[in-house]
C-alpha cells in the first residue's frame, strides 16, 4: 500500500486565519466597526449586520460555512487517528523482526492473520523477561510507531497473554479479546482462537496446529523471537 501524505490546498491555506477565533461569535466580532459599537450599543444587533455582510468587502461566511471549514483546517493540522492506520506504512525497518511484523500487520488489523508473538530479552540489570504478545490486540491499544521507525523495543507485560520475570519469579497469563489461555495435560501451555476455537500449541516439540504456523526471526532487538501466525476461519 502506498504511502499517502495529506497535501494542503488555497483553500485551506486561506481558511487557517479562522484558527484565531474560538467561536463562530467570536469571528463576527472581528467583523464589527467601532462606528457599530459606538453607534447601535447592542452587540447582537452589531453582529447581525456583520453576518449580513455589511461588513466586509470579501465573503462573509455564515455559521455552518464558519464550522465546516474551521473543522477541514484543524482535520488537515491534527489529522484524527485512525485505529486501522498502519503504523508501518512508509516505514522501511531494518530489523528483521520489524519487517516481519510489518508484513503481519494489516491481515492482523482486520482479522484474517492473528499472530502470537513469543519474545524473549535480557534487562538493564541483566535479568531475563520473556512473554506471550496477542499482536492484533497490542495493535488496537498500542502505539506501534516507535518501534517500527526507531526499533523501540515492544516489551511483554503483566497484562499480556503469558508474562515471565525470571529474576521475580513473577508468572501471568490473560485471556485477550482473540485468544483463551489454557493448559493441555500433554502440550502444556495453548491458546485458543475465540473466533474459530482453534488451539495454537507454543511448545517447540509439538506441532503449532491447525491453521498455524512457527516461525522462529533472528533480530537484534530481542534475544529470541518466535511468530505464531493462526489463519482465522469463521466458525460454521
Amino acid at each position: 500500500m502506498a504511502h499517502i501524505t495529506a497535501t494542503s490546498t488555497p483553500q485551506i491555506e486561506a481558511d487557517r486565519r479562522l484558527l484565531q477565533f474560538e467561536t463562530y461569535e467570536d469571528y463576527l466580532d472581528s467583523l464589527i466597526t467601532e462606528h457599530d459599537r459606538c453607534y447601535l450599543q447592542d452587540t447582537v444587533a452589531a453582529r447581525t449586520i456583520a453576518e449580513l455582510g455589511y461588513r466586509s468587502s470579501g465573503e462573509t461566511l455564515s455559521r455552518q460555512q464558519f464550522e465546516k471549514r474551521l473543522a477541514a483546517v484543524m482535520n488537515f493540522l491534527y489529522p484524527p487517528y485512525k485505529p486501522y492506520e498502519l503504523a508501518s506504512e512508509g516505514i522501511a525497518g531494518g530489523d528483521p523482526i520489524q519487517k516481519e511484523l510489518a508484513i503481519r500487520e494489516r491481515p492482523n488489523r482486520v482479522g484474517i492473520l492473528s499472530t502470537i508473538i513469543f519474545l524473549r530479552y535480557q534487562t538493564k540489570k541483566g535479568f531475563e523477561v520473556s512473554g506471550y504478545i496477542d499482536y492484533a490486540n497490542r495493535l488496537s491499544n498500542q502505539d506501534w510507531k516507535p518501534f517500527f521507525k526507531y526499533g523501540q523495543q515492544v516489551l511483554p507485560q503483566p497484562t499480556d497473554l503469558g508474562y515471565y520475570h525470571w529474576k521475580l519469579g513473577k508468572t501471568m497469563s490473560n485471556n485477550s479479546i482473540n485468544y483463551k489461555v489454557c493448559v493441555d495435560p500433554v502440550k502444556g501451555l495453548v491458546f485458543q482462537n475465540r473466533y474459530d476455537r482453534r488451539i495454537i500449541c507454543v511448545d517447540p516439540s509439538q506441532e503449532p496446529g491447525a491453521n498455524t504456523t512457527r516461525k522462529r526471526i533472528e533480530s537484534d532487538i530481542y534475544d529470541h523471537v518466535i511468530l505464531y501466525d493462526h489463519v482465522v476461519r469463521q466458525r460454521i
